[in-house]
């Protein structure tokens, strides 16, 4: 819809493509989006226009905008890693893991909100929410004494700048003149303030979204963000987009029954030109494992009886402690399978502590990938330090790498902190001039040896083979930058740092384990959701605190993945910390509508049917391999 609206705007003289820009929140959504375009657009029609992430947007702003934003040029951004080390260092010594979480999480979600240190501590009413706000506080001076920005700084900045200076929101709306901006639903209040500061009162934009998939309150997005849109534009134009080219119509009219149990503003029916399909089955099973055991048996029978590959394959669950059972009995079923959610590459620490140390050999003026270089592994170097040595850096106008090269600057640090930064300075010189001639694969193990990584990471593994398992990542490191000869290693490590798990391209044929949402936006051919249990899904704590509505919208999100043929199961029993619990079947199960589904001894007929069906196929499988 985004793509044709380009196209539309563009062949009519509306805006120059120079002037348009296209938001979405992830850089695999961005890249498909220019794809898109390129195919619809021919020739030099789309020059300058812009397609990139809300962040990536913000980014462009602070690089043009930076000494307002009290930046200097060339800051760094720091990355979730960054910021746990400067927040678990301004917290008292020994902070537990979940409490550094809680207070980075209250200053994300103030962030997000839009809100100063000075609002947060305003607004602050629990001791938790007193002590995030003045973390916040110390934080932002850290980063400041740095020259760096957080993720969520990326908004709040430009947001906070916009709307205090309205001769720099005129000019970015001359430079922006038409704003388009996709998953509308899953904008936060920072980004929704984005959009106005740049579409201004005459509002030049097309959001797209929906407000029954908005599954993401819990990392700030904000749903009534679409209806606040017709509020502040009163003259908007609500189209709706109601055929879905992917279900089956029996998927849609038993989502549609689901997600009419939730109050909407603008109410809407799916329909498609599919056709019915089978009905939804729904399952009563012992326990997870008796249920992961039916799954993985139904899988292994469907995929032997229509020849389907093990990638028209989907498992769905609400937690990712349920993934176990599942994984288990796909293995004994000798099924291929993809759990998402783990470490992405990109994220393992020994690959980024690479990647930091390459960043600085290309950029020392890249105060962020300094930080993280001069401690991996760990030197004689603390906080605090770090903390001095950028505010004499900041002093000197100079950035933090090239600071310990500065003898008089290295006098006003503790001696042993300025040995170990003096003997950190000359390896940085040495393996600089390595890469004027070396590849960059061989500069990563280069780096790794000689930095002494590969002998922190040996120090840190209990056994030889997590050892390997370790190097074997900086190996593979190594090949992506095999045969890139002509591009440096720093313009490499910035391309990778960019990238997100999900940019690394889709599994192969292996049946996918994820949570629901995780699947927002895919679809499949078969999709089972395990789990359905009153306390499971919806969650304990949404019964709790009587907010059903967000996990209705979850179920919604995860039968709407179904192309043609939908699973739902749930158990009556679970074992926990050695006591037996008797579970109810999720409410939602009772808001699916009766003649679209098919319980477990509903239809003996079919169900025998079924089980005979099942028989002849196990029968055949044992024939064919004493055959073979």
């Amino acid at each position: 819809m985004i793509v044709e609206k380009i196209a539309h705007l563009i062949a009519s003289n509306r805006m120059p493509a120079k002037r348009i820009a296209a938001i979405t929140f992830t850089n695999k959504a961005a890249k498909e989006m220019r794809e898109r375009v390129a195919k619809r657009i021919r020739g030099d029609a789309a020059d300058g226009l812009t397609i990139c992430t809300f962040h990536a947007l913000g980014l462009k702003f602070l690089q043009i905008e930076h000494a307002k934003a009290g930046l200097r040029r060339g800051f760094s951004i720091f990355d979730a890693d960054d910021s746990t080390a400067q927040i678990k260092d301004l917290l008292p010594a020994g902070s537990k893991p979940d409490v550094i979480d809680a207070v980075k999480g209250l200053i994300s979600r103030a962030k997000n909100a839009g809100l100063s240190p000075e609002e947060a501590m305003r607004e602050a009413r629990t001791p938790r929410e007193i002590e995030a706000a003045t973390v916040y506080d110390l934080y932002q001076q850290r980063l400041s004494s740095f020259n760096a920005v957080d993720f969520d700084d990326l908004i709040r900045l430009p947001v906070q700048l916009l709307e205090a200076d309205e001769d720099m929101c005129l000019a970015w709306r001359e430079r922006i003149g038409y704003l388009l901006v996709d998953e509308c639903q899953d904008t936060n209040d920072a980004q929704y303030r984005l959009l106005k500061a740049l579409a201004g009162p005459r509002g030049l934009f097309t959001c797209v979204g929906d407000d029954d998939q908005s599954i993401y309150a819990w990392r700030g997005a904000n749903p009534d963000n679409l209806l606040q849109l017709g509020s502040d534009y009163p003259t908007l134009r609500i189209v709706k987009l109601e055929q879905n080219y992917r279900c089956s119509n029996r998927v849609l009219r038993a989502a549609n029954t689901l997600i009419a149990n939730n109050p909407h503003e603008h109410l809407k029916t799916l329909w498609s030109d599919q056709p019915d399909g089978e009905r939804i089955r729904i399952w009563e099973c012992r326990d997870a494992a008796h249920e992961a055991e039916k799954v993985a048996a139904e899988i292994q029978f469907i995929a032997a009886s229509t020849c389907a590959p093990w990638s028209d394959f989907c498992l769905l669950f609400r937690g990712n402690f349920q993934s176990r059972a599942l994984e288990k009995a796909l293995q004994l079923q000798r099924v291929p399978y993809h759990l998402s959610g783990g470490t992405a590459f990109l994220d393992r620490g020994e690959v980024k502590d690479v990647l930091s140390w390459l960043r600085l050999l290309a950029n020392p003026d890249d105060d962020a990938a300094f930080l993280r270089a001069v401690q991996a592994p760990k030197r004689e170097v603390g906080a605090g330090t770090l903390a001095k040595l950028a505010e004499l850096a900041a002093h000197a106008h100079m950035p933090m790498a090239r600071a310990i090269e500065n003898v008089g600057a290295l006098k006003q640090l503790p001696p042993r902190a300025a040995n170990a930064l003096d003997s950190f300075a000359t390896l940085v010189r040495q393996l600089r001039a390595k890469s004027a001639h070396a590849t960059p694969a061989e500069l990563v193990g280069e780096v790794a040896e000689r930095s002494g990584l590969l002998a922190s990471v040996r120090a840190q593994c209990k056994d030889e083979a997590s050892f390997q398992r370790r190097k074997a990542n900086i190996d593979e490191l190594a090949g992506w930058f095999e045969g890139a000869r002509n591009a440096g290693p720093g313009e490499l490590a910035a391309q990778l740092a960019l990238l997100s798990h999900a940019d690394k391209g889709e599994p192969g044929n292996q049946v996918r384990l994820m949570s629901l949402h995780a699947a927002k936006g895919l679809e499949f051919r078969y999709v089972f959701i395990v789990g359905m249990e009153d306390g499971t899904l919806p969650h304990e704590a949404s019964l709790d605190e009587g907010r059903l509505d967000e996990e209705r919208r979850l179920l919604y999100v995860g039968i709407t993945r179904a192309k043609e043929r939908l699973w739902l199961s749930y158990s009556k029993r679970a074992e926990r910390w050695g006591e037996v619990l008797r579970l109810k079947p999720s409410r939602f199960l009772d808001e699916l509508p009766a003649t679209e589904i098919q319980r477990d001894g509903a239809d003996p007929v079919a169900d025998a049917e079924n089980k005979k069906a099942r028989a002849d196929a196990g029968f055949a499988a044992i024939r064919a391999l004493l055959d073979g």
